[in-house]
């Protein structure tokens, strides 16, 4: 990510699912949001207000479509902004993939995922959809802030590729349902300049 456009990038994980309150990996299997998850998707109104958005991209998920609907945002639907394809480990829990591995240490972003009903993905494989979405929302931000719809990983990974380190730093970032993040710059270097805001309400 460029440090020298003047907008901001402001990410939005989507509200709770049922999938993401049990933990479950919840890559392409279309969860709708709780009613959670509508009531917090609904409570950034005003957080997002203080924004000049000039661009909104959006997961093609409903999770994702649905939050920035009730949000307030005219989103652009960028399959790039889909979830991690966890293939053989969709809607699996971690203990319970270390459970079934034998491995106790196991995480997604060491270990990375097994073919299943889909082929799965390699963190660098969703690093480079993620550089893709800031490619395009670099030339945006000239205008104003360019507001990211997306998931939990898919953001994560994506932050670390904004910050120029490598996608496993997404480890080190916990990004909580329905909250806003914003990426910006510090004297040129690429920066957070806010993590896991809330709506008021929460």
């Amino acid at each position: 990510m460029s440090a020298d456009a003047p907008g901001r990038l402001v990410l939005v994980r989507h509200g709770e699912t049922a999938w993401s309150a049990a933990g479950r990996h919840t890559g392409r299997t279309d969860v709708p949001l709780t009613e959670r998850g509508e009531a917090d998707a609904r409570a950034l109104v005003p957080l997002l207000a203080r924004f000049e958005v000039a661009l909104t991209l959006c997961s093609p998920l409903e999770r994702a479509r649905r939050t920035a609907e009730l949000a307030g945002l005219a989103a652009e639907v960028d399959d790039d902004l889909l979830e991690w394809d966890y293939g053989r480990w969709e809607g699996m829990t971690t203990p319970e993939i270390r459970a079934r591995l034998g491995d106790p240490g196991w995480t997604v972003l060491d270990d990375g995922v097994e073919p299943g009903a889909t082929p799965g993905e390699t963190v660098e494989e969703v690093a480079a959809r993620a550089a893709r979405v800031l490619r395009r929302a670099e030339a945006a931000r000239t205008g104003g802030d360019v507001v990211l719809v997306a998931h939990g990983h898919l953001l994560r990974v994506l932050t670390a590729t904004a910050l120029r380190q490598e996608p496993r730093f997404a480890a080190h970032l916990v990004l909580r349902p329905a909250a806003v993040c914003v990426l910006g710059a510090e004297h040129g270097v690429p920066a957070v300049l806010a993590w896991n805001l809330e709506g008021p309400s929460r």
